[in-house]
């Protein structure tokens, strides 16, 4: 087949803000098709709501709408844009949803656009479940028995016919609510009795169970031409029953016999044919371990989250490849490296997939894993065996673990961790390694956890290493043995009981140092800039005599650290390349386009370690590393690789300390005359509540090293603080915890940059929540909205001192608190680039990670043109929302603190501030209805703040439902008000109101003293979250949801009001 060229114009739709399930792959993947559609000729239009990313800047596609995703928004674009095409498989589930919308309301056919790539049938008979059964039976496929039932009795004669055990799931529930396993019938009648009221339409789906099976995947391509070839098959080593993302996952697959192999992979190729499909596509297999038999257990006729995976584990570029298919290209005609996309690579290394959950942040939260997906991120290790990749890849993760050991599991008898991971769970590797430690055998834990014996085995090898170099204390074959299986440094001196740096002194001595090999699938001699690190095998990495940088890259993706540190990142490697530098770029994340082979000169798939990090600098010599642009992680490695000797560029050890360190700000803040909010760092309990007498109530408190406000609390009184003290934290000389007065103000944020004499604010954003919400859960608007000239005035005098002071040579991010009375006070100040940069960029205009790293490369703002600390703010405003995926994490509570929950983002813009307002809550995904029923429960505190807004709802026209209190209270105020028995006193009214659907909006704002003791509360707003119903625990979130909805109603009245 040959290029198209009917086709000038192509509109490529996002996959929006990122939310558990939908992360960075697609961002991935979508920078990939734009630039690899922009390569052939066409021009690309790109729809996508996301700021975080660096898809929506302006130079990934030739014109970037950052509109909400949906139907209205895109339908605009095109009658506005008129493209010619449009490719729906790059945007993950939601793209997809948009187009098939489209395609059905007519508005393609109408606009004369096509869908390119593959038919939007085709696309219908993958995700109809009805229809693909009906396909795979057409064809000879199996597919796991099942059917579907509207009342008891129905799930029961169906579950006679198919066979215990069964799952259950319920039709149109989130994230499969309500659904389970049952082994006979009295565990179905107890499931299904909550299955069949939860789910909206009385319909659940009773299907075989293939719990213990294998979970096997292919990713297949194939074009318009039918070529089909495999790029990449991968093993899931959890069984059927997590999710894939939640899945440990390793490439190639290890434990099938030929045939099984052969089988499964003609299977993939003989759907994608049959489907039609064109470009990548993923098919999921459930294998039974003990016979050849499969099911086929789902296929994504689109680039999908383990298209990323795929590719980064291949090196194939799955999204690039699918692009040129769409328009017309075949495999033959697409170049990769030196040699076509028609080649099927194969792999000699073995790559891990381990996915980042969030667990460590939401301690609350139920770490069981099961069918709805849990991580917010992963990670991936490469390595020569399954050993050094996993080792490699537990490194990655940043849960405090540099091994295969957790000092969780230390404590707990044997019978209690057999019983831990008798359950699939978040950590259940290192349960397994410990109980391997203990003695049971492997036969035993593959009887409990269907893991393959295989991979269990190779635990095995790494406790036996352990044991083996507790024998050989500073033996050279003995530690280059564990270096080859992927031991750390760090952990062989915890075997031999010293310092990490003796170990490192020794191995170099011993002239043990890793090679660095590439990741090459095609073998064509071609030499690609991807490398990984391994005791075993040559070294290719070829070094060159241009002078180089080293960023450091930001690890996975997580809560309080997402892809826009992959932005920052990916941002300073193109200017340092502009500027003749060769750039290197060290991270471990297989979602984001830093990972991409062709963002940098040179790429080092590795764990961000000391160790990892410093074997890398060893060997290429560079003249700086940037530690100021990947996060937390980064900064975590300025001071060890300073320790080292490493040249840091940009921001400096001490001045991140004197940023990061306690006293040592509240030092330099007394010096520059900088007010911050009265604090105190205590040791003791009784300290920290003469401390909160001495400054007054409320105070916030919180332990003095986290990140994203995690364990932070407002108290109000003594009593409170106490039992905060003895049960929330670990308080003792080594864990101080800070005591700081609660100061109830205005929040506003800056990212600047400093060049050592001068500032640059770009823009100053303002906080729709006052204080006591984490500024990632606020929502954000530039410019501001309240704050007067003086006080903007003041933000940019302390901007400048604070840059000065600290010894900021690039980005910083700076908080404060504005009081009623215009007293500006500074909260914090964080020595890199922040989440809000990327949104801040696109806003003002102003690439300000580009302009950081001209100044970190020492280009100073004057030289670059930037006169003025403050240029003109824009015209249009400019709205960042949160995005949460509360319906995700089970046990994970939806009220608003300083701890940080929000997943992902979505932005909004027009001319006036409620419109950008409406824009940005429509793209987070809330549901903006104007009618229906308000139901509030407010605390007394808040009640007299609440009255004038549930006012105005009732002024919309919503009826209003309330608790006891509540209601009394709005009814005295003339407010007709519908009692509610509380959830407290036994009663499920409210939760049956919000299960009903007619619930559009609950309010719920709490006491601070009542945040432990409101399990009815807590109940009401899980309740909200798994009914789909929008939650607000903020009046200022209510406000401004308020102001969006009167200006999109239409008012009636009387003919002569």
């Amino acid at each position: 087949m040959a290029k198209r060229t009917d086709i000038k114009k192509i509109l490529i739709i996002g996959s929006g803000p990122i939310v558990i399930g939908q992360a960075a792959e697609f961002d991935y993947a979508g920078t990939q098709a734009c630039l690899a559609l922009k390569e052939e000729g066409y021009e690309v239009v790109l729809c996508n709501s996301n700021p975080a990313t660096i898809m929506t800047d302006t130079i990934i596609a030739d014109k970037v709408y950052m509109e909400p995703l949906t139907l209205e928004y895109i339908a605009k674009i095109i009658r506005y844009e008129r493209p010619d095409a449009i490719i729906p498989g790059i945007g993950g589930q939601t793209g997809l949803n948009l187009a098939m919308q489209l395609e059905k309301k007519g508005i393609l056919r109408e606009c004369r656009v096509r869908l390119l790539g593959t038919s939007s049938e085709s696309i219908e008979r993958a995700e109809d479940r009805e229809l693909f059964k009906e396909l795979c039976q057409s064809i000879g496929e199996p597919v796991i028995p099942s059917e579907i039932s509207y009342s008891l009795e129905e799930a029961k004669e169906a579950a006679k016919r198919i066979g215990y055990p069964v799952v259950l799931r319920p039709a149109f529930t989130l994230g499969g609510t309500g659904g389970g396993f049952a082994y006979n019938e009295d565990e179905l009648v107890e499931i299904g009795l909550n299955a069949f009221a939860l789910s909206p339409v009385h319909q659940v789906l009773v299907e075989k169970s293939v719990k213990g099976y294998k979970e096997i995947e292919f990713e297949v391509m194939r074009d318009s031409g039918d070529h089909a070839i495999t790029i990449c098959g991968m093993e899931n080593i959890d069984p059927v029953g997590v999710h894939t993302g939640d899945s440990m996952v390793v490439a190639p697959i290890m434990t099938l016999s030929d045939h099984d192999m052969k089988m499964l992979n003609d299977s993939a190729i003989k759907i994608i044919r049959a489907l039609k499909v064109e470009g990548g596509c993923n098919v999921q297999f459930a294998l039974d371990p003990n016979s050849s038999k499969y099911y086929l257990i789902e296929v994504n006729p689109r680039v999908s989250r383990s298209s990323a995976l795929a590719s980064k584990a291949s090196g194939y570029p799955i999204a690039r490849v699918t692009a040129k298919i769409a328009v017309g290209m075949a495999l033959e005609d697409i170049k990769i490296a030196n040699t076509n996309a028609a080649f099927e690579p194969k792999l000699d290394y073995v790559i891990t997939k381990l996915p980042r959950f969030p667990f460590d942040k939401f301690t609350s939260a139920i770490n069981i894993l099961g069918t709805q997906m849990m991580a917010t991120g992963e990670v991936m290790g490469i390595g020569s065996n399954l050993e050094e990749s996993l080792l490699k890849g537990i490194r990655s993760l940043e849960v405090g673990a540099n091994h295969i050991y957790h000092h969780k599991f230390d404590d707990m008898t044997t019978e209690e961790l057999l019983d831990y991971i008798s359950v699939f769970r978040s950590d259940n590797i290192f349960a397994i390694a410990e109980i391997i430690y203990r003695g049971v055998t492997v036969e035993q834990i593959h009887e409990i956890t269907a893991i393959d014996v295989y991979f269990l085995n190779a635990i095995k090898r790494i406790v036996d290493m352990e044991e083996y170099l507790k024998l050989h204390v500073k033996e050279p074959e003995a530690l280059l043995d564990a270096k080859k299986m992927g031991f750390s440094d760090k952990y062989v001196s915890r075997l031999w009981k010293c310092s990490e740096t003796d170990v490192s002194d020794f191995r170099r001595e011993h002239g043990m140092f890793p090679a660095f090999r590439m990741v090459d699938t095609c073998h064509t001699g071609a030499y690609i800039p991807y490398f990984y690190s391994s005791y075993t095998g040559g070294n290719v990495s070829r070094l060159t005599s241009k002078k180089k940088i080293v960023v450091l890259g930001a690890g996975p993706i997580r809560i309080g650290q997402g892809v826009e540190f992959d932005y920052s990142t990916v941002h300073a490697v193109m200017t340092i390349k502009k500027a003749g530098y060769e750039a290197i770029i060290i991270n471990n994340n297989p979602e984001t386009v830093s990972t991409d082979y062709t963002t940098a000169d040179k790429l080092y798939f590795e764990p961000l370690t000391p160790e990892d990090v410093m074997n890398i600098i060893d060997f290429e010599k560079p003249d700086g590393v940037i530690a100021s642009l990947g996060g937390q992680t980064a900064i975590n490695l300025a001071q060890p690789l300073h320790d080292r000797g490493v040249k840091i560029i940009g921001t400096g050890c001490e001045a991140i300390d004197r940023a990061e360190n306690r006293d040592a700000f509240e030092k330099l803040l007394k010096e520059l005359d900088i007010p911050q909010p009265k604090g105190k760092a205590v040791t003791r309990i009784e300290d920290g509540v003469a401390a909160a007498r001495e400054i007054g109530y409320p105070v916030l408190v919180r332990p003095s090293f986290v990140l994203g406000g995690r364990a932070m609390q407002i108290v109000a009184n003594e009593t409170q603080l106490r039992h905060y003290l003895k049960s929330a934290v670990e308080i003792d000389e080594d864990k101080p915890v800070l005591v700081d007065k609660y100061i109830q103000g205005r929040e506003v944020e800056i990212d600047a940059i400093c060049d050592g004499r001068d500032v640059f604010v770009p823009g100053i954003m303002e906080l729709v929540e006052r204080t006591g919400v984490h500024s990632g859960d606020s929502i954000s608007v530039y410019p501001s909205f309240s704050i007067s000239d003086k006080v903007k005035g003041i933000i940019l005098q302390y901007a400048k001192k604070l840059g000065l002071g600290i010894g900021i040579v690039g980005l910083f991010n700076v908080q404060f608190i504005v009081d009623p009375e215009d007293n500006v006070s500074v909260i914090e100040v964080n020595p890199r680039s922040s989440r809000t940069v990327p949104f801040l960029s696109k806003a003002t205009g102003y690439s300000l990670a580009d302009i950081a790293t001209d100044v970190i490369l020492g280009l100073s703002l004057k030289e670059q043109g930037f006169f003025d600390i403050y240029p003109a703010e824009k015209e249009r405003w400019y709205v960042k929302a949160p995005v949460f995926s509360f319906n995700k994490i089970r046990g994970l509570d939806a009220y608003l603190t300083p701890e940080m929950k929000s997943t992902g983002e979505a932005i909004g813009y027009d001319r006036t501030m409620t419109r950008a307002l409406y824009k940005a809550l429509q793209a987070s995904g809330m549901k903006l209805q104007n009618y229906g029923t308000v139901l509030a429960t407010i605390a007394d505190r808040d009640k007299e703040e609440a009255l004038p807004l549930i006012r105005r709802f009732y002024q919309l026209g919503f009826n209003i439902e309330a608790t006891v209190g509540t209601a009394v209270f709005l009814r005295r105020h003339g407010i007709r008000t519908r009692v509610r028995a509380k959830v407290d006193d036994g009663s499920d009214e409210i939760l049956n109101s919000i299960r009903q659907g007619y619930v559009t909006y609950v309010i719920n704002t709490m006491d601070v003293r009542c945040e432990d003791v409101h399990s009815g509360s807590s109940q009401i707003r899980r309740c909200a979250v798994e009914n789909g119903v929008t939650m607000l625990t903020a009046l200022d979130t209510v406000r401004v949801l308020l102001d969006v909805l009167e200006e999109i109603t239409l008012g009636i009245s009387t003919i002569d009001a």
